[in-house]
């Protein structure tokens, strides 16, 4: 079940979404490794990406292939020339797709007038993906929110007018911005948005497993899911939904020795990327992540979480990672 992005098949309709200070170049070649149709970056700021601001272009960073797997550089921003500026660079550095961010909900971004605050001013929103459209000739993508809040629903309306400007796939999170992360996720309502338009729509909120991606496809009618925060400690898991979706047996989740090589080279790859001391304190939230899923002792947890040595957190993944792990060893 491929799904077609202007010149571009992706050969999974299932995506990892783009998440701030989670989605970096490991975590996006470690989710690509299990098989993703497509891996989002974090969200990048366009003026201060072509600025160069310390620490915002290693957020589009590629790899040295230029690639992480299919790969799509979040953009985000008010002004259209710094958005087409910021759209040619991460283009030229190998870029497959470009995504706008019409849906974050953070204080931060929507007071600057971007992210979900756009959906208020279409009109701006506009002239944002017209730059970004006639800045290159890579597909451009949009993700957005149902709409501000229950009284501007205004998704369907922006979707078919992106489309119009030369968007080639709409993502819908399925709540809108004043709702920020709160409630369920309505698939339901992004329907309206298939409807009204004719290139594919991924629908994003609440995907946490084969089952739900299933709902959300049914009462969304949406061409592919995009997981967020169900992928936290689990990067095989979109690879699972994709299986589920296709009715091909679900591969296992790794176990063992394993799980513990598997953490150990993520582990090894952000302390690589960041250097050792930011590495050591960007990995220690996909490190508990992953002790929640393997049901690590409080113990054996704080231990890994407070170790200042690469090498004792490595000595201690083996026990760490083995279901109802006990006492840390001496």
């Amino acid at each position: 079940m491929s799904i077609q992005v202007a010149n571009i098949t992706l050969e999974s309709p299932v995506f990892l979404a783009p998440m701030a200070g989670i989605t970096d170049l490991p975590m996006r070649q470690l989710v690509a490794g299990f098989g993703a149709g497509l891996v989002v970056s974090e969200m990048v700021a366009s003026q201060e990406m072509v600025q160069a601001k310390p620490g915002v272009r290693g957020r589009a960073a590629l790899g040295l292939d230029g690639t992480g797997g299919m790969t799509a550089v979040q953009l985000a921003g008010r002004d259209p020339v710094w958005m087409a500026r910021a759209a040619r660079m991460v283009a030229d550095q190998g870029a497959r797709i470009i995504d706008i961010n019409m849906g974050c909900p953070a204080k931060r971004v929507v007071g600057g007038l971007s992210g979900s605050a756009l959906m208020r001013d279409p009109d701006r929103a506009l002239t944002l993906i017209e730059a970004v459209v006639g800045a290159v000739d890579v597909p451009v993508t949009l993700k957005m929110r149902l709409g501000w809040d229950d009284d501007l629903l205004n998704a369907p309306d922006l979707a078919r007018r992106a489309q119009e400007a030369g968007v080639c796939l709409i993502t819908v999170h399925g709540r809108t911005r004043c709702q920020f992360y709160k409630g369920r996720a309505d698939w339901a309502a992004i329907a309206a948005v298939k409807r009204a338009v004719t290139v594919p729509v991924i629908a994003n909120g609440d995907i946490v497993d084969g089952a739900t991606a299933l709902r959300a496809l049914a009462q969304s009618g949406a061409d592919g899911v995009m997981v967020g925060r169900g992928a936290q400690g689990r990067p095989w898991l979109l690879a699972q939904i994709a299986a589920r979706i296709a009715g091909r047996a679900v591969p296992d989740a790794p176990s063992g020795a394993a799980l513990v090589d598997m953490v150990a080279g993520h582990y090894a790859a952000m302390l690589d990327f960041y250097g050792r001391d930011l590495g050591l304190r960007v990995a220690r939230k996909h490190l508990g992540w992953y002790m929640d899923h393997a049901a690590t002792a409080s113990e054996l947890r704080r231990a890994v979480l407070t170790a200042r040595e690469p090498g004792r957190v490595l000595a201690l993944l083996d026990q760490a990672l083995c279901a109802n792990a006990g006492k840390v060893a001496a």
